[in-house]
């Protein structure tokens, strides 16, 4: 089994903490059956190399997970990891949490190598990915088109009566410390009405984000309805390249879906579903 990243240094005021459906996609990403996926999709070899984007990354557990563990999961120890979040304090949070997990992995390798053993199980082998940044914005809005090989996202998925409004840069500037928790925290769970408000969002835009090879890993919970958000993506409902709406005949792209993980059991209120979604 492949280490956690720890968190233990962050102050879960204004951040997610990790929950079961951080966990869910952890252990989903690196089962042998996922591994076995990636590993075909990104040939160990081929070029560019694979370029890992966290969507939301809150902690940054998910994101340091993947990247301290790119050898053993993508097969390849040339992945590069990005992440974004509209949460600044998240940003930092996941920098710290990056830094930590590779400080742990590059320490364990060397100390192996400096006492001569084999690497043990499941070090062997292991090259960390490289982490660029993790950048404050909206989802994707500012990376190139067609950048994206992994994209992983962790939405706001709990039905609300609306989902809250994107912050502008200086919101928290002039009101009360609880105000700025509250609101930073509302951002990383409410999802409006249906929980499919960023998601949503995010379906429409991913035809222009991913690349050729690109794979999306979502997590949904039972009350965003997944099948019925699985079939209009076969079908062709969401967006194209534009980020427009799809149509009733589905002029979008008609993407391959596949449930590859669930948490099998009631989580707090909800059944938690991952789902890999490509070309």
């Amino acid at each position: 089994m492949l280490p956690t990243p720890s968190t233990s240094h962050l102050a879960f005021t204004h951040i997610y903490e990790p929950a079961e459906d951080s966990y869910l996609l952890l252990d989903t990403i690196s089962s042998a059956y996922e591994a076995e996926f990636l590993r075909k999709q990104f040939p160990e070899g081929t070029s560019p190399p694979p370029l890992v984007l966290e969507v939301g990354t809150g902690s940054g557990v998910v994101l340091s997970f993947l990247t301290a563990n790119a050898s053993a999961i993508i097969g390849r120890g040339d992945v590069v990891a990005l992440g974004t979040d509209i949460n600044k304090y998240a940003c930092r949070g996941t920098a710290e949490t990056m830094r930590i997990e590779l400080q742990r992995v590059q320490k364990a390798v060397a100390e192996a190598n400096t006492a001569s053993i084999a690497v043990p199980d499941p070090l062997t082998a292991l090259s960390p990915g490289l982490f660029l940044a993790a950048l404050n914005m909206d989802l994707f809005s500012a990376l190139r088109p067609s950048l994206v090989d992994v994209l992983v996202f962790n939405p706001p998925y709990v039905p609300t009566p609306q989902a809250p409004t994107l912050p502008h840069p200086n919101f928290d500037v002039g009101i009360s410390t609880f105000e700025v928790e509250s609101r930073y925290l509302e951002l990383a769970y409410a999802g409006g009405p249906t929980g499919m408000a960023t998601t949503d969002r995010l379906l429409h835009g991913l035809d222009g984000v991913l690349s050729e090879r690109g794979v999306l890993y979502l997590l949904l919970c039972a009350q965003n309805k997944p099948e019925e958000v699985a079939e209009r993506l076969r079908r062709g409902y969401y967006g194209g390249s534009d980020g427009s709406e799809g149509d009733a005949q589905g002029g979008g792209v008609r993407w391959k879906v596949e449930k590859v993980g669930s948490s099998g059991r009631k989580s707090g209120w909800e059944v938690l579903s991952i789902w890999r979604v490509w070309r």
